[in-house]
């Protein structure tokens, strides 16, 4: 298996876009509108085989120190072969090359971030004083980092989780 870790290109959204239909419906994944992929594309890191997209991942910057992990996701063939292992330590890396200290994420997968350094948490790891800044933004990513109720049934069960670079 030849696999490719690389930032993503504008034209790796339709196999973006083709990853986020297979997990959305089982509500592994939030769906994304496409407009917000090409957007948010220069986040995204890919898995690519044979010029296929069969993996992705973003890190999306919260506040200065704090980024998310978005949008990780492997080919349901190619689950448990190293290849999200891969997506997550080019997004590590990323994370640090921006300069972040903290990456967050809300998941349903705790062993597979537990196994990249996150740990589960519970409230919001911020002061006061930015959390009042962060709820200017319109990003629900954001809103879902600080436990907003409007987000509430968007992320029924999943843990939230933070790993410190």
């Amino acid at each position: 298996m030849m696999i490719e870790v690389r930032p993503a290109r504008s034209t790796d959204v339709k196999g973006i876009r083709k990853l986020i239909d297979t997990y959305a419906p089982q509500r592994r994944l939030l769906t994304k509108e496409t407009v917000t992929l090409y957007e948010s594309v220069q986040e995204f890191t890919v898995a690519v085989e044979n010029g296929e997209i069969v993996g992705c991942g973003a890190i999306h910057v919260l506040w200065e120190d704090l980024a998310e992990v978005r949008t990780v996701a492997v080919a349901e063939n190619l689950r448990r072969q190293g290849v999200g292992h891969k997506l997550m330590e080019a997004i590590i890396e990323r994370a640090r090359e921006i300069g972040v200290h903290r990456i967050f994420c809300l998941t349903f997968e705790t062993q597979f971030f537990g196994k990249h350094g996150f740990e589960e948490i519970q409230g919001t790891p911020v002061d006061p004083e930015v959390y009042a800044q962060l709820l200017h933004s319109y990003d629900t990513g954001i809103a879902e980092f600080l436990e907003l109720e409007s987000v509430k049934p968007n992320t029924l069960g999943n843990t939230r989780m933070l790993k410190y670079l």
